[in-house]
């Protein structure tokens, strides 16, 4: 083994997470004789670990939605309002101007999430990933926490609800470029869209858990609602810092070695096809390194890509821009689905709140059958172009008559999940991985979370907007938001007509070929 190697084996497993050196030693005293597959539990831990994350992001950024109903209140002109009581709403949200105040709170989170979004792709490709991500759930639970503790301390400034936003979106952009580069480092491009597709449930779950805990808790005292999402996810980011493990080749993993070693003599192309980290194969008989060589140059030493040159992978601007209209409906519903469903029906906040975690059920599934077209077709572009087709007459009839009944409400909430969320979440996962470890970066690690950054920071901005102008234009009758959000799915659709167009002739040409 050279020197080179040593050094670099060593470097990794002093990296080794101190949680997973413990259970090892436990393993070894206690159980000497089991034999475990450490790939396999490596890439498990890996798969739990990040959905659990994520899941917790979501589940900390929902409260929010759902504490509205209760911060601004209708109140007749006969009744004394009271910054101290919970009859009108909770100042400063208990005057007439609530709708433009709870449009400025999502607009300081979304919007530092946005900005900061982009830097924090940049820091992920540098920095162990273990640490970004439990730093960043710790303090994200410390700023939802103090959201809450405001009715605690009975603090009623807008300048503090504001700044605990902000700096909640800048910790909140530590998880989408931290899980999505672990999730790239230990799976392959095998199934790679059903895969993503099963994971990027986190984030319709944790939507959902966060609704259900922020409705349990917003009638009697509104402030546990963001104090217990707040405790949870610190104490899940603690966590990850026990047992999180930021590579394969920390622990003498190679998650691509065995693909590679069932064909033999194994030859260039073979090793450029496969992951992102220094490749070592094994000859079936025995357990020593016959072949190791890296992508382009070790891991350690290859060069972080910039956003420049990020921009200029084909098919990066026509995701991004097409995420930032899917991201721009997908978040308007996010934050005012409870509102809406609670001013167009006689339902109160708590079961407004709960009826609308099935938009989230409907979304688990789009991801889902979103990422097995994909896999299947290779043409990731028309299916986003077909579901967002789709999205556009769906939206209007839910606005036209989903108030008519509660079964109604329930068929087209689901559905409407299901095509507005199954092209979100296949552009910021499985094509934002795939982007990542494009042909033309000849075959750099360092793109990954860069990219991601770039897709997902893109969308973010189209998040921002989407609650704001809902805050806006809401005002002037709902059936308004929804024109708007129509409007941007067509957009999104416009957007990756030339991929699609490429995609086809693809297909074409490969059946003629065949023929």
């Amino acid at each position: 083994m050279s020197p080179h190697r040593t050094r670099r084996m060593s470097h990794s497993y002093n990296d080794i997470p101190v949680g997973v050196s413990i259970v090892r030693k436990l393993a070894r005293s206690c159980c000497p004789q089991l034999r475990w597959k450490k790939e396999t539990i490596f890439k498990a831990s890996t798969f739990v670990l990040t959905y659990l994350a994520y899941t917790c992001y979501h589940m900390s950024r929902k409260p929010i939605s759902v504490v509205k109903s209760v911060l601004h209140t209708n109140c007749s002109d006969s009744v004394v309002h009271n910054a101290s009581s919970n009859d009108c709403g909770y100042a400063p949200f208990d005057d007439s101007n609530a709708p433009a105040l709870f449009a400025a709170l999502d607009s300081a989170f979304l919007f530092a999430y946005a900005a900061a979004m982009f830097v924090s792709g940049f820091v992920a490709e540098r920095v162990s990933l273990r640490y970004f991500l439990a730093f960043g759930m710790i303090f994200s639970g410390v700023f939802s926490y103090l959201f809450g503790m405001a009715k605690t301390w009975s603090i009623h400034t807008m300048p503090y609800f504001i700044f605990v936003q902000v700096c909640a979106g800048i910790t909140q952009t530590t998880g989408w470029p931290g899980v999505v580069a672990l999730i790239g480092r230990w799976f392959g491009k095998s199934k790679r869209g059903l895969i993503f597709g099963i994971w990027n449930s986190h984030t319709s779950i944790g939507n959902i858990l966060g609704t259900l805990i922020a409705a349990q808790y917003v009638e009697k005292d509104w402030a546990l609602s963001f104090i217990v999402p707040g405790c949870i996810i610190a104490v899940v980011g603690f966590v990850l810092f026990l047992f999180l493990v930021d590579s394969p080749e920390m622990v003498g993993c190679n998650p691509q070695a065995p693909a590679v070693a069932e064909r033999s003599p194994p030859n260039d192309s073979d090793i450029e096809d496969n992951g992102y980290d220094s490749e070592v194969i094994f000859r079936p008989s025995e357990r020593t390194p016959i072949l190791e060589r890296s992508t382009s140059s070790n891991a350690h030493g290859e060069r972080p890509i910039s956003l420049k040159d990020a921009l200029f992978i084909p098919g990066v601007i026509e995701f991004s821009l097409c995420l930032f209209f899917a991201k721009l409906v997908s978040y308007t519903f996010l934050y005012w689905l409870p509102l809406y469903i609670q001013s167009s029906s006689t339902l109160g906040p708590a079961l407004s709140a709960d009826l609308s975690i099935l938009f989230d059920v409907g979304g688990i599934f789009g991801a889902i059958v979103a990422g097995m077209i994909s896999d299947m077709s290779g043409m990731s572009a028309t299916t986003c172009t077909v579901m967002l087709f789709l999205a556009s007459p769906v939206l209007l009839i839910y606005q036209e008559y989903g108030a008519t009944s509660v079964f109604v409400s329930i068929f087209l909430l689901i559905v409407a999940g299901f095509l507005v969320n199954g092209p979100y979440a296949l552009i910021t996962t499985s094509v934002s991985a795939e982007l990542g470890q494009h042909s033309s970066l000849e075959g750099n690690a360092k793109a990954l979370a860069t990219v991601t950054a770039i897709i997902d920071g893109t969308g973010s901005i189209g998040a921002a907007v989407g609650p704001l102008m809902a805050g806006m234009i809401s005002s002037a009758g709902w059936e308004n938001v929804f024109y708007m959000l129509i409007i941007s799915d067509f957009i999104a659709m416009l957007l990756l007509v030339r991929l699609v167009k490429k995609e086809c002739t693809r297909v074409v040409r490969s059946r003629i070929r065949i023929e």
